[in-house]
């Protein structure tokens, strides 16, 4: 009728491959990554990204220390060590256990769960596996379910959003975390909350008595600066690799093969992010996204087989850098962050 709300459709897009074609794909494919992973070693699997890890949590100690110094630059020092080591435990570490890819242990694959979503990042484990691993990873870019619009504050302008609002993440990290205890078993809810508690006092503990910070103010002020010190890179990273590719509706989403090289884009190797955040965060995920329980190191290594392979049969390889995707959402934060976004078809794969 006149006047009803329309979904926005894109034109329909044509890949190769049908339904029974996508599955032959993606099973050749899983049979190269699967060769690539049994002739690879367990350093090469889980111990390079544990390394990493480790290494994070040895260097808090100097992070802390160097906060003693009255010496600018040593101070500038401890800054940054405290910020990206609490990038690297909560961004790395709680997706790589999100996915069980720090261990093929279920028992410590479950503790190291708890350890950096909980602990380390101030949020419920239970509901961050949900989210990301059964939402957004089963239903990539699929309206209503794993687009990421749980990112979209339409409310806030273009330039708030994107210089602003990455300060918050630490202050709304855990009181979305206590909005969502609510609904979980007394049990369940009074260990996450021991838990975040623990996190977020130990390190105002360490400030005050290591560190040697003089009032409470200043040791939250501080813990507020380390923790937003790579908001920034993780907010626009989010966005960045989903939200302006193909969005597919509930009934006629295509096959994974084709939903994951469609609506997923890879960004170029960048140091600091490749450490903190993870490659499969940054250069490698697309093939994070056909292979999500592999560690990072693996995504890397297993990298140029998919990127090969999904050049070779004419399937979407999405790549573009940082600094471009940054500008296509200032010029387009509107059509991109506020608009509904429209719903691509794929002919001949629903």
């Amino acid at each position: 009728p006149p006047g009803a709300p329309r979904e926005p459709m894109e034109l329909a897009r044509s890949v190769p491959g049908g339904d029974c074609g996508a599955e032959a794909l993606l099973g050749e494919l899983e049979g190269l990554v699967q060769d690539v992973v049994r002739a690879s070693s367990w350093w090469e699997r889980h111990g390079v990204d544990c390394a990493i890890l480790a290494l994070s949590l040895l260097a808090l100690p100097v992070g802390f220390l160097c906060l003693c110094s009255e010496n600018v630059l040593v101070f500038a020092i401890g800054i940054t060590i405290l910020g990206v080591c609490h990038s690297t435990l909560t961004v790395k570490g709680s997706h790589l256990a999100a996915h069980g890819a720090l261990t093929e242990s279920k028992r410590w694959s479950k503790i190291w769960l708890l350890f950096f979503v909980e602990v380390c990042t101030a949020f419920t484990a239970e509901y961050g596996k949900f989210s990301h691993v059964k939402l957004h990873h089963g239903y990539t870019n699929v309206v209503g379910l794993g687009d990421s619009s749980t990112w979209k504050l339409p409310y806030l302008n273009r330039y708030v959003y994107m210089f602003l609002a990455p300060l918050l993440i630490p202050i709304l990290t855990p009181l979305v975390a206590l909005e969502r205890l609510r609904k979980v078993e007394p049990w369940m809810a009074l260990r996450t909350l021991g838990l975040i508690s623990l996190g977020l006092y130990s390190q105002y503990w360490l400030l005050l008595n290591v560190s040697g910070f003089k009032s409470p103010s200043s040791a939250l002020a501080c813990m507020l600066l380390t923790r937003s010190l790579l908001a920034h890179p993780y907010l626009h990273v989010n966005i960045f690799q989903h939200i302006g590719l193909p969005m597919f509706s509930r009934d006629k989403k295509p096959r994974r093969i084709h939903m994951m090289s469609l609506g997923v884009l890879n960004l170029p190797r960048l140091p600091v992010l490749d450490w903190a955040f993870g490659h499969s965060l940054i250069s490698c995920h697309v093939e994070h996204h056909l292979f999500p329980t592999l560690s990072d190191n693996m995504c890397l290594k297993v990298k140029p087989v998919v990127s090969r392979f999904l050049h070779e049969k004419q399937l979407p390889y999405n790549e573009d850098s940082y600094l471009a995707r940054f500008r296509l959402f200032l010029s387009r934060y509107e059509e991109l962050m506020v608009q509904a976004p429209l719903i691509t078809e794929v002919a001949g794969l629903q």
